[in-house]
């Protein structure tokens, strides 16, 4: 596996513990939520400030919920992520596929062909995520946003070891050199839950 342009980090910092077949790992179905009830309302809170109505909108990392708000509607959204039959209980999905993003970098999707992008909780599996966050950037039109969220929470064997390594600033500050090498601009991160009456969630937004 090749690294991404970031050669302040250090040896084997996109290794992971278990190396096994990432496809194999998540095949049998989790129809659980990977944040709690406080953190989901914070997350869908900031989904219906910063996405525009009628806008179209990518759910990158999905899963069988994607924690939009019910009172917004949108053109279409399109999830992908790593299994199919999670992806076809969505309900807020129009559209998904499901690939395996630490083999194949860029997405089946045309240039400026969305007006927002969402990755939930799924960033600190990306062993590339330099490649993965720059086709991304190509997939939105000017000006877009990109909501990258975390929480305290992971698949510890499949998360890559620079992540595990950090605290939450410092994967804050990681997600955000992710973005800035990718391209995007005007990268903002803000507490979206602080952890005291539930899980803590952070988002690190920045602009295409």
């Amino acid at each position: 596996m090749t690294n991404d342009p970031l050669p302040e980090l250090p040896a084997g910092a996109f290794s992971k513990q278990d190396s096994g077949d990432d496809l194999a790992f998540y095949a049998p179905p989790r129809l659980v939520t990977h944040i709690d009830e406080g953190a989901v309302a914070a997350l869908t809170a900031c989904y219906r400030e910063r996405l525009p109505e009628n806008s179209q909108v990518l759910d990158l990392m999905s899963s069988w919920v994607s924690h939009l708000p019910s009172d917004r509607s949108y053109a279409a959204v399109v999830g992908h992520g790593m299994n199919a039959e999670e992806l076809a209980a969505n309900p807020r999905l129009d559209g998904w596929f499901v690939q395996d993003l630490n083999r194949e970098t860029s997405l089946p999707l045309d240039d400026q062909s969305f007006d927002a992008a969402l990755c939930c909780v799924g960033a600190q599996y990306l062993q590339q995520p330099i490649a993965v966050f720059a086709d991304v950037r190509r997939v939105l039109t000017p000006g877009s946003p990109f909501i990258v969220s975390f929480s305290n929470r992971c698949f510890p064997t499949k998360a890559v070891a620079i992540w595990r390594s950090l605290d939450t600033n410092g994967h804050a500050a990681l997600i955000r050199l992710y973005l800035e090498r990718a391209g995007f601009r005007d990268i903002t991160v803000e507490l979206l839950a602080d952890g005291g009456g539930s899980d803590p969630l952070v988002a690190v937004i920045g602009r295409a």
